[in-house]
């Protein structure tokens, strides 16, 4: 059997879904598409059990965040098909004020503890998880340390004021 293309795998994602995602591109050959919150769930499954595709394994599950753009705040996931040979990368973005998305734990066990750490680290809320906490963090925590929501330099630093560099 020879490896799946990606035209394949959009001919029949666009087959069983619809125009409900949209190609983002294919950066190195790994085909990376986008879609809503409404959808995702529709999506992962049907990678996941289509016979043909079998993207049966979830290789990470994590967060991004844009601070300057519309939706600032993305879940992105990425899948492996180990028959094929072949991976593609899925994409979610939310707005900064409503970071709920569906849990993938209904579709893989393995998601449990990403979906944790993504939600300790961004505060991604996804609703239905069994046990949505911290997981690295301390539980009393109010900040996400992975958002951009805070200076790059400390303004307490006395080794970087303007007069040392003459400035």
């Amino acid at each position: 059997m020879g490896k799946i293309t990606n035209e394949e795998i959009l001919a029949k994602l666009t087959a069983a879904i619809g125009d409900n995602f949209t190609v983002i591109g294919e950066p190195y050959g790994l085909l990376t598409i986008e879609t809503c919150r409404d959808n995702i769930t529709d999506i992962l499954t049907f990678l996941k059990n289509d016979t043909a595709l079998q993207f049966i394994y979830l290789t990470d599950l994590t967060g991004v965040h844009y601070p300057e753009t519309e939706k600032p705040i993305g879940v992105i996931y990425h899948l492996h098909s180990l028959v094929n040979n072949v991976r593609i990368r899925v994409k979610v973005f939310l707005a900064d004020d409503d970071v709920h998305i569906p849990t993938a734990t209904t579709i893989w066990n393995g998601a449990n503890w990403m979906e944790r750490e993504t939600y300790d680290f961004f505060g991604i809320i996804f609703d239905g998880h069994p046990d949505l906490r911290r997981i690295l963090n301390v539980d009393d925590m109010t900040a996400f340390p992975m958002r951009r929501e805070y200076p790059l330099e400390d303004p307490n630093r006395v080794d970087k004021k303007d007069y040392f560099f003459g400035r």
